[in-house]
């Protein structure tokens, strides 16, 4: 008698398929399809272009809080108005175009290009170069008109660049900004000039005077080490950066720390940042921004970015009294995954840790 065969016994796939999306090839940057896929409890994006093959990265080290965000996203805002027109589809209608499906959660001016810093990690590739632009009074003023007419009375516009402190009309960008309807100015700096010259922090400390207004100082903060400072910024800025708070703290602004975060340079100082920011004067929130790998820095393994999650667990795990995976949430403009935000009570008392 012939012994059957044993029946032939289905295999599952290694990973869990979750959408189609759309993405662009990283070598080209032609539009191509994507698939969102989890593995190993992480997410991953997997597209291929015609021409230069398949290409997969990590896009979020937490397949649960990814899946579980969904509960936090609404409805987008529609802008009061649109800039472009629909015609060659995304990314290439950018500007808002109608198809956009958010309004413009936090409006942004690069003033410059060029920076009296190299960072290696300049995403915006700034620095001393001698091409680049320098925007006009007239420029900044059709921006910010553009942004008001599209989001009407706005929450807040960041003056970027380059470094926008060098470009010699940001006061008079300033200026602009607060005499239309626009809540809050954040200068994003990497503080030199809030160090040195103390005649421009009090002038920023006036205009946060004016009624119905603020100015908001985004000070680029990486952490207490100088191997953090030479890798990230090129130089050993520590010193700048405590008389930069000083001045800020002495003129009256407040101060947000922002640490761009590289997987194995200073994962490790996250909670120094945070007790650092609370016991100074200066400072109302500090912000955590993984690395992008972009522009001067574009050479790393997408497989192991670090992700917004990533960063979470390592603020519970550096400081496990103060927070929790649980006391962050996700923040639904632009989109849920995008950010996560918490806010922490400080009762006043010093050493009350």
């Amino acid at each position: 008698m012939t012994q059957a065969p044993p029946p032939r016994r289905k295999a599952d796939r290694d990973e869990v398929f979750v959408e189609f999306t759309k993405s662009i090839c990283p070598l080209c940057k032609t539009p191509v399809d994507a698939q969102v896929n989890i593995r190993d409890g992480k997410v991953y994006l997997r597209k291929r272009c015609r021409e230069h093959g398949e290409f997969e990265a990590l896009v979020y080290g937490d397949a649960e809080e990814y899946l579980s965000s969904a509960r936090f996203n609404k409805p987008g805002t529609i802008p009061l108005t649109f800039q472009t027109e629909v015609r060659d589809g995304c990314p290439s209608d950018c500007g808002l175009c109608p198809e956009h499906k958010q309004h413009a959660c936090l409006g942004i001016i690069e003033v410059n290009t060029g920076c009296n810093l190299d960072c290696p990690i300049c995403f915006a590739d700034s620095g001393h170069q001698s091409d680049g632009y320098s925007i006009t009074h007239e420029q900044c003023e059709r921006m910010l008109d553009v942004f008001v007419e599209s989001e009407g009375e706005a929450e807040v516009v960041m003056f970027s660049g380059g470094e926008p402190t060098i470009h010699k009309h940001i006061l008079d960008f300033i200026d602009l900004a607060q005499a239309r309807p626009i809540r809050n100015v954040n200068l994003n700096t990497n503080g030199i000039r809030l160090a040195t010259d103390r005649d421009f922090v009090a002038e920023l400390g006036k205009r946060n005077e004016v009624p119905g207004r603020s100015v908001n100082v985004y000070l680029q903060f990486d952490g207490f080490e100088e191997r953090t400072h030479l890798q990230i910024r090129g130089r050993d800025l520590r010193t700048f950066k405590q008389r930069a708070l000083d001045n800020c703290a002495q003129a009256g602004l407040t101060v947000t720390l922002v640490a761009a975060v590289e997987r194995g340079l200073n994962e490790h100082e996250l909670g120094d940042i945070i007790e650092y920011g609370i016991d100074h004067p200066a400072v109302r929130s500090v912000a955590f921004q993984p690395v992008t790998h972009s522009g001067r820095h574009v050479e790393f393994d997408p497989l192991q970015r670090l992700t917004n999650p990533d960063v979470i667990r390592l603020i519970n795990a550096q400081r496990p009294v103060w927070f929790q995976k649980g006391d962050f949430f996700p923040v639904p403009c632009c989109f849920p995954t995008c950010r996560s935000i918490t806010y922490l009570l400080v009762d006043g008392q010093p050493g009350n840790r």
